[in-house]
């Protein structure tokens, strides 16, 4: 009688509640596992060990691999319920300061619509209108992208003399605007305070200087806001090589910190490369410096700056794919 008065209890929850939806549990687990990709993927990108990342974020590197590995912080799910009972994106939840305009939003969702060559087609017809840059004069201002080992320094000099051109390093500039070399700024300040220095730095470069080649930091587009601001406003060019002789370059010019106490060094890179390579090939050129002298680098550069188009406008009648 006991048994049986525990199951009538039980049937009855279950008609007042509704079936119990056991997909609700494989859901979870899967949004815990996306969410650990992306946390993986986005520290790649900036170039952060998992060390690094659990200084910075005062979350312990032991609760970060279990994030990583999607076993983190159950709470998640409750944002992801809260989010589909609103019928609201999750980052909607998560947004600070005030809600955006819901002119904003509205934007958003008309572009959500629309494939990745569509999207690309907007952001052209846009550009002239809003960039707040004359796409002609974006010629003036080169900007080198691609990570540490891809010639950006050296090359970016040589064409800047060659040019007759100032030749500004980003990351000197940070560090002249703070005081501190990099490395104090990362233990002093973290990743957020680096990359609003980083931003200031880029945005008085554009404030001062009508012409110049810039050599930027390898880890810049990750920081997507950053990143279109001088995708707008400088003419991009990114330099590349392979994983072997971004390496080595490093090492020859005395750095041995890729390597120290970390054997999957080659390993890191490989996928610190692959996780860039979509935003890197934002660039309006693309330059591969492996094997090359500085001498056949700067002519390729020179000849593929000489056949770029003055001007990259699409033709206004071009419809959108359906």
């Amino acid at each position: 009688m006991v048994c049986l008065s525990r199951v009538k209890k039980k049937d009855y929850s279950a008609q007042r509640n509704g079936p119990v939806d056991f997909s609700g549990a494989r859901q979870g687990r899967e949004s815990l596992i996306a969410l650990g990709e992306r946390v993986r993927q986005i520290r790649a990108r900036r170039g952060m060990t998992r060390k690094l990342l659990a200084r910075d974020s005062g979350v312990s590197e032991r609760y970060l691999a279990q994030i990583e590995a999607g076993k983190g912080n159950i709470s998640i799910l409750v944002l992801r319920q809260l989010a589909s009972a609103l019928d609201i994106p999750v980052d909607t939840l998560l947004l600070d300061g005030s809600e955006p305009p819901v002119e904003f939003l509205h934007m958003v969702e008309f572009l959500r619509r629309l494939s990745v060559d569509d999207l690309k087609k907007v952001r052209q017809l846009l550009l002239p209108l809003y960039g707040g840059t004359d796409i002609a004069a974006r010629h003036g201002r080169i900007a080198l992208i691609g990570l540490r080992g891809a010639g950006k320094s050296t090359l970016g000099s040589a064409l800047a003399e060659r040019l007759e051109m100032p030749f500004l390093e980003l990351d000197r500039l940070i560090e002249q605007e703070s005081g501190v070399t990099l490395n104090l700024i990362f233990d002093f300040y973290g990743q957020s305070g680096f990359r609003r220095l980083e931003r200031r730095s880029l945005d008085r470069v554009l404030e001062n200087y009508p012409r110049f080649v810039l050599a930027t930091g390898g880890s810049l587009v990750s920081e997507s806001a950053t990143f279109e601001r001088l995708l707008s406003s400088c003419f991009t060019v990114w330099l590349c090589a392979s994983p072997e002789e971004h390496m080595q370059r490093v090492i020859n010019q005395g750095d041995m910190r890729p390597m120290e106490d970390n054997r999957d060094a080659m390993a890191d890179l490989k996928r610190i490369l692959v996780e860039r390579e979509k935003l890197y090939r934002k660039a309006d050129l693309q330059l591969d410096t492996t094997k090359d002298s500085l001498e056949e680098s700067l002519n390729k550069l020179m000849q593929a700056l000489r056949e770029a188009p003055a001007r990259e406008e699409p033709a206004l009648a071009t419809p959108f794919a359906r």
